[in-house]
């Protein structure tokens, strides 16, 4: 007599992006499988919410929790966990492992969901920017990239890795051509970071929750996608070119986070970022490891040219920094573009904000000590927004540099001037990045 075959309960841990993209294209339509719930890490006030039901699918009527990562033990044992998806990016090797005891100590089997069951087709040529590390310098490239493709006479859709933070139904599938959509969509200071950059290049840019949707709709309007991609993840869609970064500012890293050693594992090619920034036997390290852990991939070098729209503006003068919220927070830098260009601009102080930090800003120093005297750019809500502005206008300082991608001034009233820092990539010697996207290009017959 046949047994029925008994229901596996999953928990899947996420920050509000690749989390809903495994559970959308491997659990949700799975017989035999329960998601009972999502954790929540990373991203502050997802926990509470629920993944809706229009996303969710038919077996989901209610939807589904999302809870704080800190009941995760409790959370597997109250509920009867059988299998735990660490669903994630930038989490140092330990740290994942230290997540699995948990999860195996609550009776649960650990699980990581691979590229091959997790990455959609797409129906014209995929180029992909990925890396090792949040912070290597991908949105440049990726904007570099953009413009290469644009030159040879490509229409191009630029597809984002999610950051679907608020109503995420409505995010289902976002489309955005002009700056007007950013107001639309309400996105928070993290999208429009990614986001106002490639609009201000002409670029059609997606993103979301339902990347099968996502996929097709940009598929449609496209000759090549550009996976432009977030933290050190690998990505969503299957790349016909996948190019890695690795960041000899952070020798070492290319093989101490997840999922960023594997992505580098994956590379066709393995771009050395920042080499005007950083020393030559850093350079050579990261050139080393990298060419160690995958020898078939193409090694090239590019730099990242930080320059300030007013330099004179920042001389002699007492400066606050804003860094990109990303790169200075898990990304572990303790500082970025901005610090760099204020100090080659000789400015007079870098004034560190941590005195007239707000409560939410006091916190993110709490959390994060690694952050040098500089401030995150950080509003994932309207009250993280507010901080960052008390806290810029109660800062001794004569001048802002901003250094996030995003225009700042536009979503805050800042009470002291502000110049923005710029940062753009260059290739560096041969072989160079653009000779093999070429390459690539005349061997899939794309281009003029």
């Amino acid at each position: 007599m046949s047994q029925v075959r008994p229901t596996t309960r999953v928990l899947i841990m996420g920050a509000a992006g690749r989390d809903f993209h495994n559970f959308n294209v491997v659990y949700r339509d799975q017989p035999g499988s329960r998601v009972v719930a999502f954790t929540a890490s990373q991203i502050p006030e997802i926990a509470g919410r629920r993944y809706p039901a229009a996303l969710a699918g038919a077996q989901y009527p209610d939807g589904i929790p999302i809870v704080d990562e800190a009941e995760l033990a409790s959370l597997c044992r109250r509920e009867r966990i059988d299998q735990v998806v660490f669903a994630y990016s930038d989490i140092s090797h330990a740290s994942v492992m230290h997540t699995a005891s948990i999860a195996l100590a609550a009776g649960a089997d650990f699980v990581l969901l691979g590229p091959d069951r997790t990455m959609l087709g797409a129906a014209v040529p995929v180029i992909a920017i990925c890396a090792v590390r949040t912070g290597c310098g991908k949105s440049q490239t990726a904007r570099w990239l953009s413009r290469l493709l644009k030159q040879r006479g490509l229409r191009v859709a630029v597809i984002r890795h999610p950051m679907p933070y608020g109503d995420l139904e409505r995010q289902a599938v976002q489309r955005f051509a002009c700056p007007e959509d950013l107001d639309a969509a309400n996105c928070t200071v993290e999208e429009r970071e990614e986001y106002e950059p490639h609009l201000a290049l002409g670029n059609l840019v997606y993103a979301g929750v339902d990347y099968a949707e996502i996929v097709a709709r940009a598929s449609a309007e496209a000759d090549v996608i550009v996976w432009d991609g977030g933290n050190n993840d690998f990505p969503f869609v299957r790349p016909d070119l996948h190019i890695v970064l690795v960041d000899p500012l952070r020798p070492g890293h290319e093989t101490s986070h997840h999922p960023g050693e594997a992505v580098l594992r994956m590379a066709d090619v393995v771009l050395v970022a920042k080499v005007n920034s950083a020393s030559d036997a850093d350079v050579q390290q990261v050139s080393e490891t990298a060419h160690r852990i995958n020898p078939a991939a193409n090694l090239v070098r590019g730099a990242s040219l930080v320059q300030l729209d007013d330099p004179e503006a920042v001389r002699a003068r007492r400066v606050l920094v804003v860094e990109d919220g990303p790169t200075v927070t898990h990304g572990g830098m303790p500082y970025g573009a901005g610090y760099v260009a204020a100090t080659q601009a000789q400015a007079g102080e870098i004034v560190d904000p941590r005195s007239a930090a707000a409560a939410p800003i006091a916190a993110l120093y709490a959390q994060y000590p690694h952050i040098g005297a500089v401030l995150p750019a950080v509003g994932y809500h309207a009250k993280q927004l507010q901080a960052l502005e008390q806290t810029i206008n109660a800062t001794p300082a004569d001048v802002v540099v901003s250094a996030t991608p995003c225009d700042l001034a536009a979503l805050i009233d800042i009470d002291k001037p502000v110049v923005r820092a710029r940062y753009e990539f260059a290739e560096v010697g041969e072989p160079s990045l653009g000779s093999l996207v070429e390459a690539f290009l005349k061997q899939r017959g794309l281009g003029s």
